[in-house]
């Protein structure tokens, strides 16, 4: 239940996005529901993974964003060289000029940053991917036997090139479930080029003015986990994860042809959180199935494993997605005309 501050709250966060959009569309030409979707896990308090060939403008807009919202920006590229300590800093020994005692000192690596763009992740072995994972979930660090807590609010924003996969070491599931969205960035229309290309070939300065500062993101992001959504609407999200699950009940025959793993819990949780985040940036007090269905994409599409029949006849988690959303009715009471499995029927009928 909303109370009257947490409606001016709500008020607050839906005007912060209209002014983030306009900020970042000063930058960056289209891309409307990429931004939006970032935006959807920033204010979740969820990491997102940004899909995409070179020269789409994924950095700049990360970069961008992160000047939009008063945040301290951090950025790092991602190497086949690149060692742990690289990211989360390491301990030195400094003399003490007057004493002469030595002592260790920890340096903070780049790590320790509110916005983290973790350039071209799947460059760098996974021994250093890892090093990623504590921070992720916990936002924190151990150097040493020493935790260090990270800055809040802390948000990994991690890159990935598709089309080059020579040299690359693949995420693992267990890192790709950190990632609350895997955003598509797709080429622009012919109309959004044109204008990229007129904008990057001459000089025209730009100013990015912040609107938000760390202290407000994070008071705005609790917010979120208020925001009402009726027990039928978690219904459905449920539907999303638990239907791509073959060994546990009954499940839609594209998904025993196509898939050879599901998602897990987290998927629920983050298609819930997304659909609560969303609906307050669209200026709605609750969150209900169109919420659930514009983040099923982002949220499953890391998280479904296809099978080898899947790749040979070229059908992408995003498929079975769209099937998905067709197969599950938006409405509760249509849950019992036969369209799913008899465990959503039963829930729904106490």
């Amino acid at each position: 239940m909303l109370h009257d501050d947490d409606i001016r709250a709500v008020h607050k966060l839906n005007e912060a996005f209209q002014r983030i959009t306009t900020e970042l569309s000063k930058v960056i030409v289209g891309q409307h529901q990429v931004i939006e979707e970032l935006l959807i896990a920033l204010f979740a308090r969820g990491h997102c993974l940004l899909v995409g060939v070179p020269g789409l403008a994924k950095t700049l807009m990360i970069r961008t964003l992160a000047d939009s919202l008063s945040l301290k920006f951090s950025r790092i590229q991602f190497t086949p060289d690149l060692m742990p300590s690289d990211i989360t800093g390491t301990e030195v020994i400094q003399e003490d000029k007057v004493t002469g005692t030595r002592d260790f000192k920890f340096l903070q690596g780049p790590i320790f940053a509110n916005v983290l763009l973790a350039d071209e992740i799947n460059r760098t072995p996974p021994k250093t991917q890892a090093a990623l994972l504590e921070a992720m979930q916990e936002h924190q660090i151990t150097v040493g036997g020493t935790r260090h807590r990270l800055a809040e609010p802390f948000f990994v924003l991690a890159t990935q090139n598709p089309i080059e996969q020579e040299g690359t070491y693949p995420l693992p599931e267990a890192q790709l479930d950190r990632f609350m969205f895997n955003i598509f960035v797709d080429y622009p229309s012919e109309e959004e080029e044109f204008q990229i290309i007129k904008r990057t070939t001459a000089d025209i300065p730009i100013t990015i003015t912040p609107t938000l500062a760390a202290e407000e993101i994070a008071e705005l992001s609790q917010i979120v986990r208020k925001v009402p959504i009726a027990d039928h609407v978690t219904r459905y999200a449920l539907q999303f994860t638990r239907l791509t699950r073959k060994e546990k009940g009954p499940v839609p025959d594209f998904i025993k042809e196509y898939v050879s793993w599901g998602a897990g819990p987290r998927a629920s949780q983050y298609l819930v959180l997304g659909a609560k985040a969303r609906a307050i940036l669209h200026g709605r007090y609750y969150a209900n199935s169109e919420d659930i269905r514009a983040v099923a994409a982002p949220v499953l599409r890391h998280r479904i494993m296809t099978n080898f029949n899947a790749e040979a006849e070229g059908v992408k988690p995003d498929n079975i997605i769209q099937q998905l959303t067709q197969f599950i009715p938006e409405d509760a009471q249509e849950s019992g005309r036969g369209k799913v499995p008899e465990v959503f029927r039963s829930a729904n009928a106490g």
